[in-house]
């Protein structure tokens, strides 16, 4: 018997570390050749490392949220034969990162019939392994987990078919294919007093967010105007545009509109579409409109950017729009599409309260916060009047641009959305 290490393999694209997520073995497993052994992030993509040989795990090469660098050791293996004189072995190239919280499909398949009872009489190869016992973790994939997390099923109660009783999307699908009563749902909290406390370690894709936001924080001196914007002739418009939109075209939202405003005012006011260097002290002012679109996924908040606004025209928009957002909840965006953007857009849409004091998505100087739409009494100068009115707010780098340059950059956004005839007039190059 010898021992053998696999090192964190070479992810590509010039990655020099990746932060382990998840582990997918413990101690003491058999594994075999090609199983994956852990889950680690890089950027905001998750990639499953494969073992190069069967064996048994010895040991961890560390806990949750440790960062790894390529070449580090990953796992400790012990093997038949001799170990590596050094005692490591290379690991192959990881493959192409797969999105963490992305739920594939599921895959044809004939529903099979179940009893009402054992979940190990459910439809599954005959490799299915019995259900584990009290106490033991099942072993999945973080889409696995996610997709089961959503679906309300408790892996516990869930054969796994794959290596070492890996639970897989087939396992999954067996489960749906024999109906509800299979699997035990996740158990609802009774009403007993519950003095559970649960620990969870800040790592992948909210660590990265928690940084970011500290950073920051930390660093920008917030300022942020709040402002109403009347948007009843707006929606009328939007309303009547998506009522005669082509077959297959997206509808249209309010973030082409609030885009195409911002582009206009922009022109005149180019130091709110830029990115502050603060270590160097140097401002980087840009022509063109790198939108940032702000996307909540099952991981975390994601910035995807959407490049090149002011060359768009609104459908376009709105199918990129939705392109980008798609991409970004199935973590397949890639690395040019998150990064690099000029001016950030935040919108919580139907839940988007009052008001907010969005965060500024460093190193840029403004982020743009749009609020839910209400429909609220106006004075016209003789009566109260219903009308739609939204709250716009947005924040900016206080170093950088000053409260007078503020006030009248959204005060032509609020003025441009309010005559929505003035978008398509005004904006004419």
């Amino acid at each position: 018997m010898g021992i053998r290490t696999i090192k964190m393999p070479d992810i590509g694209e010039g990655i020099a570390e990746a932060e382990l997520v998840e582990w997918l073995v413990a101690p003491g497993d058999l594994i075999a050749e090609d199983q994956p052994l852990a889950a680690v992030m890089t950027d905001k993509a998750t990639v499953e490392i494969p073992a190069t040989f069967g064996g048994r795990v010895v040991d961890l090469g560390g806990e949750v949220g440790k960062v790894i660098a390529i070449g580090a050791p990953l796992i400790r293996i012990e093997v038949e034969g001799e170990g590596d004189p050094a005692g490591t072995a290379e690991a192959p190239a990881a493959p192409a990162p797969a999105p963490a919280a992305a739920a594939p499909a599921p895959a044809p398949a004939a529903p099979a019939a179940a009893p009402a009872a054992p979940v190990a009489k459910v439809a599954t190869p005959a490799a299915a392994r019995a259900v584990r016992p009290e106490g033991e973790k099942p072993v999945a994939s973080p889409a696995v987990r996610t997709r089961a997390r959503d679906a309300g099923i408790d892996l516990r109660g869930v054969p796994g078919t794959g290596p070492a009783g890996r639970i897989t999307h087939a396992d999954l699908d067996a489960v749906f294919a024999a109906g509800p009563g299979t699997v035990a749902p996740v158990a609802a909290a009774g009403r007993t007093a519950n003095t559970a406390v649960k620990e969870i370690k800040v790592a992948g894709l909210r660590r990265m967010i928690a940084e970011k936001m500290s950073t920051a924080n930390r660093q920008i001196p917030h300022i942020t105007y709040v402002e109403d914007v009347d948007m009843t002739e707006l929606e009328a418009l939007r309303a009547k545009m998506n009522a005669k939109r082509a077959e297959g075209r997206e509808k249209l939202t309010l973030l082409p509109f609030l885009l195409r405003a911002m582009t206009i005012a922009l022109r005149e006011q180019p130091q709110f579409n830029a990115r502050y260097d603060d270590q160097n002290g140097v401002i980087h002012e840009y022509a063109g409109l790198h939108a940032g679109i702000a996307v909540q996924t099952p991981t975390g908040l994601v910035v995807a950017n959407l490049r090149h606004a002011e060359s768009r025209g609104l459908w376009e928009q709105a199918a990129e729009i939705a392109r980008l957002a798609k991409g970004a909840r199935d973590g397949k965006l890639t690395r040019d599409e998150l990064t690099g953007s000029t001016i950030t857009i935040t919108s919580l849409g139907p839940l988007g309260g009052i008001s907010h004091t969005p965060i500024i998505n460093h190193p840029e100087v403004a982020i743009i916060g749009v609020n839910k739409m209400q429909m609220r009494p106006v004075w016209n100068g003789s009566e109260f009047v219903p009308r739609q009115v939204m709250n716009m707010s947005s924040s900016f780098d206080h170093r950088v641009l000053d409260g007078w340059d503020v006030a009248i950059f959204i005060q032509r956004i609020k003025g441009l959305l309010e005559d929505p005839l003035a978008l398509f007039t005004e904006g004419e190059a």
